[in-house]
């Protein structure tokens, strides 16, 4: 039996005692180098999801990208030994790799080559060499090349303008307003995938070419009415307006989605919901079901 003066245990030391609580780590900052011969996107994608699974992880990132010779690497290499941290690096040329492992090694600094387990297991399972180094560099330079491409026919084609040559376009984006296409179409093309996007509106014929396109791909896009109106409502805060009470009325919002499964059904395209998705994850959705039907 607990002493009569004994204080009742109060929720907040219960709570603090319970050993299901996790305390966040405190913040723990370190240098990351990024090394690469091209442009170091894959290093940074590689970064962030490692990152983001480590509560309190604050990289200070040091981006070294184009690193094609020993006198280029000479200059990281300094930047590594006045920063140490951790280094990730994609670097074909096998001579320059072995260089910078080396080097970090006699620094006591971690060195990742993170393709190279990757393109082991290819390599293996293929039982085919790699590409050389120069063939491999023709391939980053091709699909640098082929991202600005798809970049400028985004932005050219954007919000129904130039609907006349949609056929060039790999994908195309259809919708009412505010369901992301812009941002989404942008996301696309920095992928590689020249996107069009065009605004549904009930009652106004879309483009007469959009229904038979014969080479690019078309995929709706919708939300809930709720979402939209959300969305819509910061929007004429944003642009300090008032005006347009039909613009954030869920039951005509209602009938805009309802026009674009429609128009989907009509033409047997498929849609995306992209309700409290991010862009990555629409986009991800996209590139499956757009790779999905060209297979």
């Amino acid at each position: 039996m607990a002493p009569e003066n004994a204080k009742p245990e109060q929720d907040g030391e219960k709570a603090a005692s319970s050993p299901e609580l996790t305390a966040i780590p405190a913040a723990k900052h370190f240098h990351l180098h990024l090394v690469s011969d091209a442009s170091g996107e894959t290093l940074t994608t590689m970064a962030k999801a490692a990152v983001v699974r480590l509560p309190g992880a604050k990289p200070n990132r040091h981006m070294h990208p184009l690193v094609r010779n020993p006198r280029q690497l000479a200059v990281v290499l300094q930047h590594i030994e006045a920063s140490p941290g951790i280094v990730l690096f994609t670097l074909a040329n096998p001579h320059l790799a072995e260089l910078l492992e080396k080097r970090c090694d006699e620094l006591g600094v971690p060195c990742v080559p993170v393709l190279r387990p990757v393109l082991k297991a290819f390599e293996d399972y293929l039982k085919m060499p790699s590409r050389p180094v120069v063939a491999a560099q023709h391939t980053l330079d091709a699909d640098y090349f082929r991202r600005i491409e798809a970049m400028n026919y985004t932005l050219a084609h954007d919000d129904s303008q130039r609907t006349d040559d949609l056929d060039k376009a790999d994908i195309v984006l259809v919708g009412a307003s505010r369901t992301s296409k812009t941002p989404t179409s942008i996301y696309l093309a920095n992928r590689g995938y020249k996107t069009a996007n065009v605004s549904l509106v009930p009652n106004i014929p879309p483009p007469p070419n959009l229904t038979s396109l014969k080479n690019a791909f078309v995929i709706g896009l919708v939300a809930s009415a709720e979402r939209l109106s959300e969305i819509r409502r910061n929007r004429l805060l944003a642009l300090n307006s008032n005006n347009f009470e039909d613009y954030v009325d869920t039951d005509v919002i209602k009938n805009e989605i309802a026009f674009t499964k429609r128009l989907c059904s009509q033409n047997r395209w498929q849609f995306v919901d992209v309700t409290r998705k991010s862009i990555e994850e629409t986009a991800a959705q996209i590139i499956a079901i757009y790779e999905g039907n060209r297979s």
